[in-house]
């Protein structure tokens, strides 16, 4: 157990360490949610109540599209010279591979978020009211449930020739849970309510969710890099 946890951080750390030099999907990600946060900021001419009413939907279909450019990275990349059948060869178990996978696709996927929004308070005229850093810590349940399932996937797809088309159509419906939650949670943060009321039913989901589906995917891991 101890050898599988410590192979789990010398994955993440090693894919950390190869996207912080490249910063081939992380760049990507920053960019695209920047560009749409603002271009949305333009296309909707709304009040600032009308825009906290959409503004949890609008950042979550944001953070959706960028962790796809993240997660579908966490296996192609080790693709050249046979790295990934090195990998799966080699005594580490499948499920340290995914945890480390997992766990990587996390911190970057939460690097975009953290980026991202400063800026979307920014162009929307959003006022935190100490609402900042409890919109992380949903980010942060929502963000593993799309960690864990997007490297699933990812190790499904990673020898599929269109991959970048097939992991997004197989990950975007399996994620409608989470997001309707994150969504929900994210909206009334942002009009100052509080998620452990009313609200507490969306944040049990999100629990849940992350729950089931890493319990999933570490027992069927194995199966998955197999075949």
């Amino acid at each position: 157990m101890n050898y599988g946890l410590s192979a789990a951080w010398s994955i993440a750390w090693k894919d950390l360490r190869t996207e912080l030099r490249t910063k081939e999907s992380l760049n990507a990600a920053v960019s695209f949610s920047l560009v749409v946060l603002v271009l949305f900021s333009f296309a909707f001419d709304l009040g600032r109540e009308e825009l906290r009413s959409i503004a949890g939907g609008l950042l979550w279909m944001v953070f959706l599209f960028a962790s796809a450019l993240i997660v579908n990275r966490g296996f192609s990349r080790e693709l050249p010279n046979d790295c990934l059948d090195v990998l799966v060869a080699s005594p580490v178990p499948g499920w340290s591979i995914f945890l480390g996978k997992a766990i990587a696709g996390f911190v970057l996927i939460m690097m975009v978020e953290l980026i991202s929004l400063p800026v979307f308070g920014i162009f929307y005229n959003i006022h935190w009211d100490g609402a900042f850093w409890m919109i992380v810590f949903v980010a942060a349940i929502a963000t593993w449930g799309i960690a864990v399932v997007g490297s699933v996937f990812s190790a499904v797809t990673v020898n599929v020739r269109l991959r970048e088309l097939m992991l997004p159509v197989i990950l975007y419906p399996i994620l409608i849970p989470l997001l309707l939650g994150a969504m929900q949670l994210t909206g009334a943060l942002l009009n100052r309510e509080s998620i452990f009321g009313d609200n507490n039913a969306w944040l049990r989901l999100l629990i849940a969710f992350d729950l089931i589906y890493t319990s999933l995917a570490l027992f069927l891991i194995d199966f998955i890099l197999v075949v």
